[in-house]
């Protein structure tokens, strides 16, 4: 089976559609699939529930869909850096359902487990609870959390050999396996295809079966969300 797709937009050919749950990868700007996004844009699809950390900038990575209103909903665990994102739901032409981080993670990674509910303490007594079951374990209140399972998932790898075996880079690791495991078909946006079998099996970080189609994107942008610059020694003391 060959799951290499000569670019973005052929990538996401036939599998996206209006109203759609969709799940992407990264955090912040680390780790987005910069290319698949801007096919997703391009290809016109509107009214969209996007899992996601957050909205990445205004103007870039999801920032983007933002702006053509492609986006309806967002669940993300942060807004942070996107004034549009804040904008869009403070005037309420976006929804938006706020979910702890850990507790979204953790609702990404039981969907690709086969979990379809499980119970977490965070959230108990604020208005993270409101409208959910609740139970008691060893005195305990906890809220039961529905697994999430995006109909399309869009993730950022490093390298990929061609069954799909994925290598993360780092902290660009974030969001995208569980956002791959999660996905009933996964889209993944590499910097490398290598032949299969160039791997070590025990450095792969994400099996091949989670993955259903891969592109290649050697030369993405990474822009820097807050660049932060030290002052050397020499500049503080004055010399």
């Amino acid at each position: 089976m060959n799951k290499i797709y000569p670019n973005a937009a052929k990538a996401l050919e036939g599998i996206v559609k209006d109203g759609q749950l969709l799940a992407v990868g990264g955090f912040g700007l680390c780790g987005i699939p910069e290319a698949l996004i801007d096919a997703l844009c391009a290809s016109g699809v509107k009214d969209l529930t996007v899992i996601s950390n957050n909205a990445g900038v205004d103007g870039f990575g999801l920032g983007k869909l933002l702006g053509t209103r492609q986006i309806s909903k967002m669940i993300s665990s942060y807004v942070g850096e996107n004034k549009e994102f804040e904008r869009q739901y403070l005037a309420g032409e976006l929804q938006l359902e706020f979910t702890p981080q850990g507790t979204l993670a953790e609702k990404l990674r039981a969907g690709g487990a086969g979990i379809p509910a499980f119970y977490v303490r965070t959230g108990v007594g604020t208005l993270v609870a409101e409208g959910k079951e609740t139970r008691e374990f060893d005195g305990h209140v906890y809220i039961m959390e529905r697994a999430l399972v995006p109909e399309v998932s869009l993730v950022k790898a490093w390298k990929a050999d061609k069954s799909g075996n994925l290598l993360f880079r780092r902290t660009a690791r974030n969001f995208n396996p569980a956002v791959a495991m999660a996905g009933k078909i996964t889209v993944a946006e590499v910097e490398e295809i290598v032949e299969v079998g160039t791997f070590d099996p025990d450095s792969v970080h994400l099996a091949g079966i989670y993955v259903h189609r891969i592109v290649l994107n050697a030369h993405p942008e990474k822009r820097i969300e807050q660049r932060t610059i030290t002052e050397t020694s020499t500049k503080k003391a004055g010399v």
